[in-house]
């Protein structure tokens, strides 16, 4: 149903400097009221301003950077170039992203390609052909397409780096400078992270001119309408313990997390022998696999998607019941990104986690990092 010329009229979203053809698209959308993040930046990023934000996944923070953007490309004349470049760590976020412009932009004539590693080049090198005004891509890839001379980034107006801190995290930050030095120095630049370690203070430092900083939560905050615990189980009966947790009617969507691509796919290929409904998703699975993958778990055909940590941003699913920890995060803050799969849109959600002898030291660091201790449940319960 479109809506009224009334109701775009006196959307919060129109308050914000948002213009009519986005209003409508998000209205249609469902999309009537702007998150926290999104009223903190869209007015600042139209204004033109650069700006470093920190704000998890989850937040609304990929349309507090598209819809400005569409807005300000439309405005202009087109001219058969690249003027929009929004970089993000993993090929699941650039196609969530590349949906959103889709979403967006359903009435402002604008075209996007997104462009990831894992696929055939030759369709995206087809896209590429057809001069899209915005670009969503992942580093490795577009630095191939870049050396190649099949790619000009020399009429970029907005470049956008999403999820910064994840980029450096998985080793990008030298392939973001390589790709920030070929964007003009004239152009606004919106960086996105959620934490804010020296790291990226650095690289902001780099990339910005005088940034409007936003903060839109602490830097590191557990969901709060997520009821987490931990269960002390050894390591030989973890495989046992899940698949009576995952048999009961209380589960309906799992995302299960484990430490290596080997465990993941050892473990679903496990959980299905059980009868247990599974799919494994990791940086080793083909992009066609791992969209097919995606799409079972979003529809419910698979009610259990094991996963490594490179997934844990990547996943935006609603209505994810459970997320279940079968190995501990090396790094505590990765625990924060893994719960925060479930409990999101206002619905609860469960994180259980397991923890072996060898791992009492990581459940230490994690409570230490949240500064919360995690209620134990008895796992033979």
């Amino acid at each position: 149903m479109q809506p009224s010329p009334e109701a775009i009229a006196s959307s919060p979203f129109t308050a914000l400097g948002v213009s009519a053809p986005i209003v409508r698209a998000a209205l249609v959308e469902g999309y009537t009221q702007p998150t926290p993040v999104q009223t903190e930046v869209i007015p600042h990023a139209l204004a033109g301003r650069d700006l470093l934000a920190c704000a998890q996944t989850g937040t609304g923070k990929t349309a507090a950077f598209v819809m400005p953007i569409l807005q300000q490309l439309a405005a202009k004349p087109p001219i058969r170039r690249i003027r929009a470049l929004v970089l993000t760590p993993t090929r699941e976020l650039a196609a969530q992203i590349a949906e959103r412009v889709s979403v967006y932009g359903r009435y402002l004539g604008l075209k996007h390609i997104v462009v990831y590693g894992g696929v055939s080049q030759h369709r995206q090198e087809v896209a590429l052909g057809r001069s899209p005004d915005v670009l969503i891509a992942t580093p490795g890839r577009l630095l191939d397409l870049m050396q190649q001379r099949l790619i000009d980034l020399g009429a970029v107006e907005h470049f956008v780096l999403d999820e910064a801190d994840r980029m450096l995290d998985m080793g990008f930050v030298h392939d973001v400078r390589r790709i920030a030095a070929a964007v003009p120095r004239k152009r606004q630049t919106l960086l996105f992270s959620a934490t804010m370690p020296k790291a990226i203070e650095a690289l902001a430092r780099g990339l910005l001119v005088d940034p409007l900083r936003v903060a839109i939560e602490p830097q590191i905050t557990t969901a709060e309408l997520v009821e987490q615990s931990v269960m002390f189980v050894s390591r030989a009966d973890k495989r046992a313990l899940l698949e009576r947790l995952l048999q009961t009617d209380t589960i309906s969507r799992a995302l299960v997390f484990t430490r290596t691509k080997h465990g993941a796919n050892r473990l679903s290929e496990q959980l299905a022998r059980a009868g247990i409904g599974a799919e494994a998703i990791h940086g080793n699975k083909s992009q066609s696999a791992r969209e097919r993958a995606l799409e079972a778990f979003r529809r419910g055909a698979t009610r259990v998607l094991v996963a490594t940590d490179v997934a844990a941003r990547g996943i935006d699913v609603d209505g994810i019941s459970h997320v279940i920890n079968f190995d501990l995060p090396n790094v505590a803050e990765s625990y924060v990104h893994r719960i925060g799969r479930t409990g999101r849109a206002g619905a609860a959600g469960r994180a259980i986690s397991f923890c072996d002898r060898d791992e009492r030291g990581l459940l230490a660091d994690i409570e230490r990092f949240i500064r919360q201790r995690l209620p134990v449940v008895d796992s033979a319960a």
